[in-house]
């Protein structure tokens, strides 16, 4: 038998693609928003997102129907999947004004906001 290998090992991942980071933010919403208007609401704001400079691509979307399995969190309502050319594309994103329009227009939706940075 051959040996199984992992293009991820390592000290650093293989690159696919042309960006040099993604930034993923997983949302977790408030039972009382859960409905269909506030969810509408909600995925309007996100697409705004794609709009701010240094957004060079992504998108957003809701847990997959996947099987289950114990290493699969799927409590999570929204993730956002966003790519920038730079790391410094991604810190200008986050002192945008119109970052903190969304920010202070949607926050009461969500209960909880996780973000994960992958360079």
């Amino acid at each position: 038998g051959g040996k199984m290998g992992c293009y991820a090992c390592g000290p650093r991942a293989r690159k696919i693609g042309p960006y040099a980071m993604d930034h993923h933010v997983y949302f977790w919403l408030k039972e009382e928003h859960k409905n269909a208007e506030d969810r509408a609401a909600f995925e309007k704001g996100l697409d705004s997102l794609f709009k701010l400079d240094g957004v060079k691509g992504g998108r957003w979307a809701v847990p997959a129907p996947v099987m289950p399995r114990p290493v699969i969190d799927q409590s999570w309502d929204y993730a956002l999947v966003m790519q920038f050319d730079s790391i410094e594309a991604q810190d200008a994103y986050q002192v945008d004004p119109d970052h903190h329009v969304f920010i202070d227009t949607c926050k009461h939706y969500w209960d909880k906001v996780q973000v994960r940075d992958l360079a």
